[in-house]
């Protein structure tokens, strides 16, 4: 699949500028001390995982006139044999000076968006091993500035986005309840401005509330910090009296335990930890020498 079509022209190199201006915002003297001679590089995948991030890695490649020769397609799962090998994912041409200023701003593009897609990737082959129906989603637990890519990795790897940003979908957790009096009280207030379009969630922790929820009107209905031990029976009674609401589990739910609240009425699994307990995968960008003649 090309994910890569998601993206809408001109966000990836929008991207690319601000995070090369960050990095290079005056002069680069280490640039000047290579200069414009034209190498070859090698970008080499030094851990196991799931490549992802090549759109945006792309952008910056371009923006500095580079050209670039990808061995994998994105989604690809690289085996490095356990980190003993590395492997060439692409070669990359063009003044060494503009190689090296691309470099770290591309490696931490690569390496943090395959470690989403890794981390992505192994909760749905969790899903597809427990022959769940339901989809596995990330949070709005991402890094400021680099939310468009840990969400497009997500997909990458396989898992559901959630909502995008706060004008996506409505949700009404704790606080938004507290502060408007009750869970009728903030969905009827919620659907005045969503309108028809615009799905509302409600954080529950109970079925009781989760009832009220679906009964004013939410069209998903998260069971938060419910025990494995106890969601199913709680899931199975709220889908007897609101068959149509979506239920989502959420809170505390690790890779380790996710397989454990995969069951007939539940819908989604979230988990916060794909986009920002990630571990990164290890890349890095080699200049090639050539042996004198």
């Amino acid at each position: 699949m090309q994910h890569s079509a998601l993206l809408p022209g001109g966000l990836c190199r929008a991207k690319a500028r601000e995070w090369l201006s960050e990095d290079v915002p005056n002069i680069d003297i280490g640039g000047f001390v290579v200069g414009e001679k034209v190498e070859t590089a090698h970008l080499l995948c030094k851990g196991d995982g799931c490549l992802a991030g090549v759109p945006f890695a792309q952008a910056v490649f371009d923006e500095l006139g580079l050209e670039v020769e990808w061995k994998f397609a994105e989604g690809t799962y690289i085996d490095t044999g356990a980190g003993k090998n590395m492997v060439i994912c692409a070669v990359v041409r063009g003044k060494c000076k503009d190689i090296l200023l691309s470099e770290r701003t591309a490696l931490n593009i690569i390496s943090r968006a395959s470690g989403v897609a890794t981390a992505s990737r192994h909760a749905m082959d969790i899903a597809r091993r427990e022959n769940w129906h339901g989809a596995v989603a990330g949070t709005r637990k991402t890094t400021p500035g680099f939310r468009c890519v840990e969400k497009y990795a997500l997909l990458v790897g396989g898992a559901a986005t959630h909502r995008q940003d706060l004008s996506q979908m409505v949700m009404l957790k704790d606080n938004h309840i507290w502060s408007a009096g009750s869970i009728t009280a903030a969905v009827k207030k919620a659907r005045s401005a969503a309108g028809f379009s615009m799905k509302i969630e409600v954080e529950c922790q109970s079925v009781a509330e989760a009832v009220e929820a679906a009964a004013a009107g939410a069209d998903v209905v998260m069971l938060d910090n419910f025990t494995p031990e106890n969601i199913h029976a709680a899931a199975a009674e709220i889908k007897s009296q609101c068959p149509h609401v979506t239920l989502e589990a959420s809170g505390g739910i690790s890779e380790t335990s996710m397989h454990l609240y995969m069951g007939p009425n539940i819908d989604v699994i979230s988990r916060g930890g794909l986009t920002h307990g990630y571990a990164c995968i290890d890349f890095s960008l080699k200049v090639q020498v050539v042996a004198p003649k």
